[in-house]
């Protein structure tokens, strides 16, 4: 282990605990080179990625794989004629060509734009006039390449298209021209601010919008692995994220690699826990992440059946943790969870850092690579206890790991961004030990008679009811109050809708939690609305007409 992650990064400690995180690098850094291929020049066998899939086959990859596929690559797309600041869509589920690809596009400097292969043609078309794409590499699987081909008459600017896991006629076939290439190549000079990813986010209102990532990024997330996800250099972190997502690149890419540490990825079509859990044992994976929905499915498995024993730390992000999902894991592995949160905008912006006690349901304290504070309506800091929006001040200079903002749309980005204050659109309160606590969307507050009503509070308690498979809490207007507050719940199985069991959920929650926060309507619905990253879309539930 050489710890190349010290060459870019000043970090300050007091009592043991991380204060300060400041990155340090040239005007030219490219993660590609100055990472990944100088950890391959250094230890070309330390392990880099475990790859598994649906069918018990598996594959390792060195660093010095990876930094010699990744040269391949970016010669072959240089070859094709994608260049320094060209759009490459990637549609690439979990292959291990995924990150040959997208290293290979850094190099080149061209603009990596990882979607998701649950996109349809008018989800293409989008994208590919929005961001002036180049090339898209896409994976033969499913109907992947379908759709594309069907929104290509419509989007003049992709004249590149690479299939991955098999050929299709017009399309380059990545995997049998890949050895064909140079595994050498010079330097392509690129700038740290020039572009090198693209995101489409997926808003619960209106068109995606397209974040856009320099060349810096990778950068804060050394935060991530090494204090959050706390990476072992020899062992295995599993972040269960498809690589269409922006959690990929939190778990499966930069940070940890920057630590030096093994990824492990698991290429399924379908989650399944009871095909997933065994896998912990079976290859030893030693730091693991996921959204709590993926936990509560652990949970339901009974973890007692399976060895965990090789796993020493977990995380827990994507949407708020309920105190029962931790509870129950805690229970059963010994593992307390830490919460960690951020957005497609940043990285890890709050967490409970290695070394510090979590508390259950608490997203953490502010990560010291960021300046985050609660503000009311009118831009004040809020007192302890009460509940602001989150947002991040940029008055010292942007954070290493933020966006550059929303692309070619300056007015949009001064929406959320403006006078050095970026709002997240998340609400949350502050407590006397300094962790935060998350309340919900700023659009999701109900004000109901006075109260303002934050609905992933009262989402947790009808969640701890054994009835609830899901819920989702929304404000209706009332004449009197102004707004009630309304549970649209997903019932378990065995049981049925019935006016008894609405009167047992509202009695439920006046005693769990505040009685003005009841909800006084109830409805029952077989699922819920949500994004295509698995969001729950409240407007819909609201009927709200920009949904």
């Amino acid at each position: 282990m050489i710890n190349i992650h010290q060459k870019f990064c000043r970090e300050t400690f007091f009592d043991g605990k991380l204060v300060d995180f400041q990155p340090v690098y040239g005007e030219n850094f490219n993660f590609a080179y100055d990472v990944i291929d100088e950890i391959a020049k250094a230890e070309p066998q330390r392990r880099a990625m475990l790859w598994t899939d649906d069918f018990g086959n598996d594959k390792t990859f060195t660093f010095g794989d990876i930094s010699r596929y990744s040269t391949m690559a970016a010669n072959m797309f240089t070859s094709l004629g994608i260049g320094r600041g060209d759009t490459v869509v990637l549609v690439l589920k979990r292959h291990y060509q995924f990150w040959f690809c997208v290293l290979g596009l850094h190099k080149i400097g061209a603009v990596g734009i990882p979607a998701t292969n649950l996109l349809t043609k008018k989800d293409y078309v989008y994208r590919f006039n929005a961001a002036h794409v180049k090339g898209i590499i896409a994976t033969t699987d499913g109907d992947v390449i379908e759709h594309v081909e069907s929104a290509l008459p419509d989007s003049p600017t992709v004249k590149v298209k690479i299939s991955v896991k098999g050929s299709h006629e017009g399309w380059t076939d990545f995997d049998s021209e890949l050895e064909k290439y140079p595994d050498t190549m010079d330097r392509i000079e690129t700038l740290a601010t020039d572009p090198m990813l693209l995101y489409f986010t997926s808003g619960t209102t209106g068109m995606p919008k397209m974040v856009w990532h320099d060349h810096t990024y990778p950068i804060g997330h050394i935060v991530t692995a090494k204090y959050w996800h706390n990476v072992i250099p020899d062992g295995l972190h599993l972040t269960i994220s498809d690589t269409g997502w922006m959690k990929a690149m939190w778990g499966k890419l930069y940070g940890q690699w920057f630590m030096e540490a093994g990824i492990f990825v698991c290429d399924f079509n379908k989650f399944t826990p009871a095909e997933l859990l065994p896998l912990f044992a079976k290859y030893n994976i030693t730091t693991f992440c996921a959204p709590p929905t993926m936990y509560r499915f652990f949970i339901k498995e009974d973890l007692d059946k399976y060895d965990l024993s090789s796993i020493k730390h977990a995380t827990v992000a994507g949407e708020p943790l309920n105190p029962e999902v931790y509870n129950k894991f805690l229970q059963s592995t010994g593992l307390k969870l830490m919460e960690g949160f951020g957005q497609t905008e940043t990285t890890l912006t709050l967490f409970n850092m290695v070394g510090t006690t979590p508390k259950p349901g608490s997203m953490g304290k502010p990560s010291p690579a960021y300046n985050i504070d609660l503000i009311d309506y009118d831009g004040n800091s809020v007192p302890t206890g009460s509940v602001g929006e989150i947002v991040l001040r940029t008055d010292k200079g942007k954070p290493c790991g933020m966006f550059d903002g929303y692309y070619e749309n300056p007015e949009l980005t001064k929406t959320v961004w403006d006078n050095n204050i970026y709002h997240t659109g998340d609400t949350a309160w502050k407590d006397e030990d300094g962790y935060f606590w998350y309340v919900g969307r700023t659009d999701d507050i109900i004000k109901s008679s006075g109260y303002r009503i934050g609905p992933f509070e009262i989402e947790s308690v009808i969640m701890e009811h054994p009835c609830c498979l899901e819920c989702a809490i929304t404000g209706v207007p009332d004449p009197i109050r102004g707004q009630i507050v309304k549970a649209t719940i997903v019932l378990a199985k065995g049981y049925t809708p019935s006016e008894e069991l609405k009167k047992e959920i509202q009695q439920y929650v006046k005693v769990n939690t505040a009685p003005y926060k009841y909800p006084r309507v109830v409805e029952f619905v077989d699922e819920l609305p949500k994004t295509i990253s698995g969001k729950i879309r409240r407007t819909e539930i609201r009927g709200d007409k920009k949904a």
